[in-house]
């Protein structure tokens, strides 16, 4: 039954004299239903007792009877109307923190709907319906609901703030314009925001188009890196098969030589056992005479037979005491590998010096920032040169200033691609060379090692290099190098370290991880008698 009420509508429940739901329905005899209050005032004001509905007119005044069934509807209608008024009112929910309350509700605030750039204030669905239906709030401006609505007042007149200066790139009200902002360029809000909005949108879709081409920029860089990656590993297996050619002809030579001396004591000894045998068949046969001659009685003839076949036939043999097949292999493996190793030497740096030619063309020109450099160093005026002074400059303490150690940095930075300077240390006692990560300390003193942001190489007393990797790699060099090449590809991780002049890898870093700028790193060391610059040379790719 309730259900069957909420589905009737308001109009079924209405009076037909006062056009209001009922209010003790009552049902006269032709069938009608009327509010009991207004069917009685109805026939109390009239000379007939009248139907207002069907126009029946009674001859004497009907009694009265309350419709039982429509009362029981109009009391389930009533209980309905108002659970749909309580729904319709908490689903204006109470306003959660960070949402807008309404300003006029009290006790409990609900949320928002709109705000009022006229009034100054948010209203709920209740409290805005004026501005829906009296003619003059309708011309109010309503927004979304935002909270702060009185930064959206002029501080000096208390007016909205509903124009823009251009002049000044600021919100002014109505009074602005004709005091602080007089004669200066001012729009509507409205047109600055269509103005401004379509300015970003503009920038929006540049950044958008910007990064498209990027994209491509990089698909293509992906390309040309799978090019080079194929190139790479032909030059590669080139390279390795040649080298591995050269092992097994260096193996092959190895066991040829180590069978032609087996072959040579073999026909040695062949040629000693023939001869050995030789002397024993005259052995023999002398034997069998000196047996002939033991059966002889006369020992005269005896004694004289055996001196005349001592004398005239002396016995084919020779001494055998220091003869002997003993064929020697020691130091043949060694000789051959050396032979290989030098052979191998030779490509490699034939491979070294091709390398160092690719490497070459990422050559940068790279000076001394002054700005890094310790107290102690002296610059040249084309920041290519840096040595130790004598004496300490007076010179601003800023935070990109070494402080303890005499170390400069280059001014050129770098985080992405491959780059490549040389510096000559022709004549030196000591230097650091190498390159560092933007966020190294600088004051006191500093150790150097990837884990602390620097990827050098040192020489101590004239001989000595290092690499300072973790743990520190002492370097045993052929010779010592008069210019130092360094090579950095940020992506692969990698810093390597050249002789130039003899086209020799001297040391690399493999596997960094690099986050942030690098800078070219130096420090001159001590002075030493005068030679003690470091000088940035230009590149000349070698032959």
């Amino acid at each position: 039954m309730a259900e069957a009420s909420c589905r009737l509508s308001e109009v079924q429940f209405l009076c037909p004299i006062c056009l209001d739901v009922f209010t003790d329905p009552v049902t006269t005899s032709c069938g009608h239903n009327f509010c009991k209050n207004c069917i009685t005032v109805n026939w109390n004001v009239n000379d007939q007792y009248r139907c207002p509905m069907c126009k029946n007119v009674f001859d004497t005044r009907p009694e009265l009877h309350v419709n039982t069934f429509i009362s029981e509807m109009v009391a389930q209608f009533r209980q309905s109307a108002q659970q749909k008024a309580s729904s319709s009112s908490s689903e204006q929910q109470m306003s959660k923190p960070g949402e807008v309350p309404c300003d006029v509700c009290t006790g409990t605030k609900l949320k928002a709907l709109k705000s009022c750039l006229v009034c100054l204030a948010s209203y709920c669905e209740t409290h805005l319906e004026p501005h829906l239906t009296m003619s003059g709030l309708k011309r109010h401006q309503l927004i979304d609901p935002v909270e702060n609505l009185e930064d959206r007042m002029c501080t000096k007149h208390n007016k909205p703030l509903e124009l823009f200066c251009k002049t000044d790139q600021a919100c002014v009200c109505m009074l602005c314009t004709v005091s602080d902002h007089k004669m200066h360029d001012v729009v509507p809000l409205k047109e600055e925001y269509e103005e401004k909005k379509a300015e970003l949108e503009a920038e929006i879709q540049q950044m958008i188009q910007k990064r498209r081409l990027k994209i491509q920029e990089i698909k293509h860089s992906v390309d040309l890196s799978e090019d080079d990656a194929d190139i790479e590993i032909a030059v590669g297996v080139q390279v390795f098969t040649f080298l591995m050619e050269s092992v097994e002809r260096g193996l092959n030579e190895l066991i040829n030589t180590i069978k032609e001396k087996q072959k040579t004591t073999e026909k040695q000894a062949e040629a000693f056992i023939k001869e050995l045998e030789q002397e024993i068949s005259e052995l023999m046969k002398r034997s069998t005479e000196v047996e002939q001659l033991s059966h002889s009685e006369d020992h005269l003839h005896l004694l004289q037979s055996v001196q005349s076949l001592n004398t005239n036939h002396p016995p084919p043999t020779k001494d055998w005491t220091e003869v002997s097949v003993c064929p020697s292999y020691e130091g043949t493996v060694v000789r051959a590998v050396a032979q290989l190793e030098e052979t191998l030497s030779k490509d490699v740096k034939k491979l070294v010096e091709a390398e160092l030619k690719r490497v070459q063309q990422y050559a940068v020109d790279v000076t001394l920032d002054p700005d890094t450099a310790h107290p102690y160093l002296i610059l040249s005026d084309d920041g290519k040169q840096v040595n130790l002074g004598d004496v300490r400059k007076n010179l601003p303490d800023n935070p990109e200033r070494f402080s303890l150690n005499p170390c400069v940095l280059g001014k050129q930075s770098f985080s992405s691609g491959s780059f490549y300077f040389e510096v000559q240390v022709k004549g030196k006692t000591e230097w650091d060379l190498g390159v560092a990560r933007e966020s190294v300390n600088r004051k006191g003193d500093i150790p150097l090692s990837p884990e602390d942001g620097y990827w050098t190489i040192w020489l101590r007393k004239k001989m000595k290099y290092k690499a300072l990797a973790d743990p520190p790699v002492l370097l045993s060099l052929k010779s010592r190098p008069q210019k130092v090449g360094v090579f950095v590809d940020y992506e692969e991780g990698l810093v390597s370290f050249y002789d130039v002049d003899a086209a020799a890898l001297i040391y690399s870093f493999t596997g960094c991880s690099f986050t942030e700028k690098l800078f070219p790193y130096f420090n001159p060391g001590l002075n030493d008698g005068g030679k003690n610059s470091l000088i940035i040379t230009l590149v000349n790719p070698t032959e």
